[in-house]
């Protein structure tokens, strides 16, 4: 049996969907994308200007069609991540615009060399289901800055992408660009090899980025993950509970616009909120309020049929210390127990703005671990513990019994050797390393080991003349070195 985390009632549910309705018919929906406007007038809603006052019956009969799950494939086409249910996946953050160095430990600008670091770091991890585009190269031109981190993640993985376009104008580039390697964009649609992040403004705004997103995504059949960012206190209601109203009713209307442009188009309930900290006017990630969130926004989603992402397993320290293992860890293991779907945001501090290719394998030993616990506790031998007591006549010889060898594998998670389990000798004959220093030196063997699949290929070839079209239009005359 799966453990399972839930904080919110049947009744609770109920009123938060109830209310989120109210919101939706007033103050109602900033919708700011003329296309949308149009779907959703011809569906019944109402506007004033830009604001849509929407019926429940719209919503409703777009909860219809949005699938239950479905599946993100890699490279060989092969489903590795399954998007429904109570299933749990893991990708790094996203979106980050610094490295944590890890000689200075300064935190530098991102450049090409650290999103293909951190790129190949992911994909040599199996605790990570996906990869994500981690962070901005900050040496490209900003019009190209979403398509340019997508074409270094597809050089450098197999793995299933989680992504998001910048501009409406790139979003079909985009496509394009991993229709290359599904073999075109129906083949695409039908094996998904990517799922892109879409974001409404708070509080309540469709803008027309967000919302034609929606809508290209949706007739594209591309997966779309709604990244609903309610922040409580500033843009959100104070209360835990209001912010998760508040993103009902934005992911729901979303939705509604998403099943109006191609009704069964795959779309995910997801998000990135947060408590805002009153004394520092930050936006803290690693808070267990802004987890409290996440988990009771899946939980109404769940409650509906749909598929669940959230950003947990990141930290606001600005370093890999204490407090990143304990706001990381934390986070993952209520994520994985609220059985979401995806979980983003390991190897990232600083409120998600930095990225850390050492903290993205101590983040996987938490992931790990988690996936242990969800595991549950099994019944592996014919009796609990009776029949392996036969013999042991009050001795602690239980290690020279052959069950022993053949099941503390199965029940036991062995960690890798940045987890230190040796005695203080041991410890200290190792050359006396802290968790940061074992991860450094876990994160070069995995960079040693790595094997970048089929660069020359013709898919790798074609990728790379669309990317150096774009970047010559864009003004940049070639492209940034990738290592």
């Amino acid at each position: 049996m799966q453990p399972r985390l839930e904080l919110l009632t049947p009744d609770l549910i109920a009123r938060i969907l109830d209310e989120a309705f109210q919101l939706m018919r007033a103050p109602g929906i900033k919708v700011q994308s003329p296309e949308a406007r149009s779907l959703l007038a011809a569906a019944g809603a109402k506007f004033e200007g830009e604001v849509a006052v929407l019926p429940e019956r719209i919503i409703r009969e777009a909860l219809v069609t949005v699938p239950r799950n479905f599946a993100l494939y890699d490279r060989s086409g092969a489903p590795r991540v399954a998007y429904g249910g109570d299933g749990v996946h893991f990708d790094p953050g996203s979106s980050g615009v610094h490295v944590l160095d890890p000689e200075t430990l300064a935190h530098t600008p991102s450049l090409t060399p650290d999103l293909v670091r951190i790129v190949k770091v992911a994909e040599m991890l199996p605790q990570y289901d996906a990869q994500s585009t981690a962070v901005v190269c900050n040496e490209v031109p900003k019009a190209i800055g979403d398509l340019y981190r997508l074409y270094v993640v597809l050089l450098y993985s197999r793995k299933p992408i989680v992504t998001g376009a910048f501009a409406v104008e790139t979003l079909g580039t985009m496509i394009d660009m991993l229709a290359i390697y599904a073999g075109g964009r129906q083949a695409l649609a039908a094996r998904p090899q990517a799922v892109f992040d879409v974001c409404p403004s708070p509080p309540l705004i469709w803008s027309e980025f967000g919302a034609q997103n929606l809508v290209d995504l949706a007739r594209a059949e591309v997966p779309a993950q709604i990244i609903s960012m309610p922040l409580a206190g500033a843009a959100a209601p104070v209360t835990l509970l209001g912010s998760v109203v508040q993103h009902a009713a934005e992911c729901l209307s979303g939705i509604a616009i998403h099943q109006l442009a191609r009704p069964g188009a795959p779309i995910v309930w997801g998000g990135a909120p947060a408590i805002f900290d009153m004394r520092r006017g930050t936006t803290p990630m690693g808070a267990v309020e802004t987890a409290m969130i996440d988990i009771s926004y899946a939980q109404v989603g769940k409650s509906l049929g749909l598929p669940t992402h959230t950003y947990l397993g990141a930290s606001d320290a600005k370093l890999v210390d204490a407090q990143a293992g304990m706001e990381s860890g934390i986070s993952v293991m209520l994520g994985a127990l609220a059985g979401i779907n995806m979980i983003s945001g390991a190897g990232m501090l600083d409120f998600l703005a930095c990225q850390s290719p050492e903290k993205l394998v101590i983040d996987a030993e938490a992931i790990g671990m988690a996936r242990r616990l969800l595991a549950g506790v099994e019944v592996r031998t014919e009796t609990l513990a009776t029949a392996l007591f036969t013999g042991i006549d009050f001795k602690g010889d239980f290690l020279k019994q052959k069950i022993t060898r053949q099941l503390f594998s199965q029940e036991q998670h062995l960690p890798s050797a940045v987890i230190d389990r040796d005695t203080l000798r041991g410890w200290q004959e190792a050359g006396r390393l802290d968790t940061f220093a074992r991860a450094r030196v876990r994160t070069g063997e995995l960079l040693a080991a790595y094997q970048q699949p089929d660069p020359e290929g013709a898919p790798a070839a074609e990728l790379r003349r669309m990317v150096e079209s774009l970047a010559r239009q864009a003004g940049l005359d070639s492209l940034p070195a990738l290592e």
